[in-house]
């Protein structure tokens, strides 16, 4: 059984930094695509960040230059840092992994709540 467990979450003012890990409890060490998404109340849950195994990168425009994923496969660990985090990053953040591109299933966190506010 794959878990995903995410940690890091909290309260910081505008223009604050917070740090996001999500530990992988699997015999898995090579995920084709770990991420980070998020969903804020009343919207839709959004990809904030991906990394493939290969170490290729994207970003949502409205953290980039902002947020910087990053995947350690020895310790089966996601993190995401945040910086000059602003009110609209405010939402619960989810870590997400897929096996292989040719298998269906994937696995997601439970969510940890990141609030941005003065």
């Amino acid at each position: 059984q794959v878990q995903l467990v995410e940690s890091g979450g909290g309260l910081v003012q505008p223009g604050g930094s917070l740090r996001l890990s999500c530990a992988v409890s699997s015999s898995i060490t090579d995920f084709y695509v770990m991420a980070w998404y998020r969903q804020a109340p009343g919207k839709q849950r959004e990809l904030v960040a991906r990394i493939t195994k290969g170490g290729n990168i994207n970003y949502e425009d409205s953290v980039k230059g902002r947020f910087t994923i990053s995947r350690d496969d020895a310790k089966n660990t996601i993190d995401l840092e945040m910086n000059s985090l602003k009110p609209e990053d405010t939402a619960v953040y989810l870590c997400f992994a897929r096996p292989a591109i040719w298998r269906q299933d994937t696995y997601w966190g439970q969510g940890t709540q990141v609030t941005v506010s003065s």
